[in-house]
């Protein structure tokens, strides 16, 4: 896949290639959601791509589709809202939480634990094999619920350089997710970032205070955060612990 031209349709780049993607800049995007097809899930066009507010989700049967969607979900610090019952069972603590101590482990869960009113994963097992490595190289990182020694919920996503977006969530205990994304949120602010790239509205983020904004003002946001050069997972905040 190479340079979009603006204006270009997407299907332009139906396109498998080993080379390096540039990716198209998403506010010349005039067909919708998806800005490029085609490519690969190499840690570096992956890289690239979240720097740009692009990301993909695999569809079987189809070339690789890379989004950056016309409206945007994100959590900011400021409109979290955590539901009494949530905010009650946080109080009681009745788990612990970590910082990539169970990376690969939160990846399976989130394609395997099934959600009410999904059917099935765009979890494939290249998307967790190139998740997995770009982790290993710093740039993706999960929090984990647990339960004593059990793992019972948890979240993932990608650190853009300053940015940061959600990718999954999953749940063996209920509330588990909602407190792992508080978990993440809380360290988020502690290292001077006061939002969340979540992508999708879904109601479990949604009732967090989730909210959707026109792509353009994502973009500018985006823009911001990378600018600030935040560095929001230092090695010595990795594989802490809540108390």
């Amino acid at each position: 896949m190479y340079y979009a031209e603006r204006d270009q349709h997407p299907a332009t780049f139906f396109k498998r290639t080993t080379a390096a993607m540039r990716f198209p800049d998403p506010r010349a995007a005039n067909y919708g959601d998806i800005v490029a097809l085609g490519g690969n899930l190499q840690p570096a066009n992956l890289v690239s791509a979240y720097r740009r507010g692009i990301f993909p989700w695999p569809v079987e049967g189809c070339p690789l589709p890379w989004f950056c969607p016309r409206e945007r979900a994100i959590v900011e610090w400021g409109d979290l809202h955590v539901p009494r019952r949530v905010a009650r069972l946080r109080r009681q603590s009745p788990f612990h939480f970590t910082i990539d101590a169970a990376f690969p482990r939160v990846v399976v869960n989130c394609a395997l634990v099934p959600r009410p009113g999904e059917n099935g994963t765009w979890i494939t097992k290249e998307v967790f094999e190139a998740y997995c490595e770009l982790h290993r190289l710093g740039h993706a990182h999960s929090v984990e619920a647990w339960e004593g020694d059990e793992l019972v919920g948890g979240t993932y996503g990608v650190d853009a350089g300053g940015a940061f977006s959600g990718e999954s969530m999953f749940y063996l205990r209920p509330n588990a997710s909602k407190l792992a994304l508080l978990f993440l949120l809380e360290h988020l602010h502690s290292r001077g970032l006061d939002w969340l790239d979540v992508q999708v509205i879904t109601p479990h983020v949604e009732r967090l205070g989730a909210k959707l904004i026109p792509r353009e003002a994502f973009l500018d946001r985006l823009t911001r955060a990378l600018e600030r050069g935040l560095e929001l997972f230092p090695r010595e905040a990795l594989q802490y612990h809540s108390t």
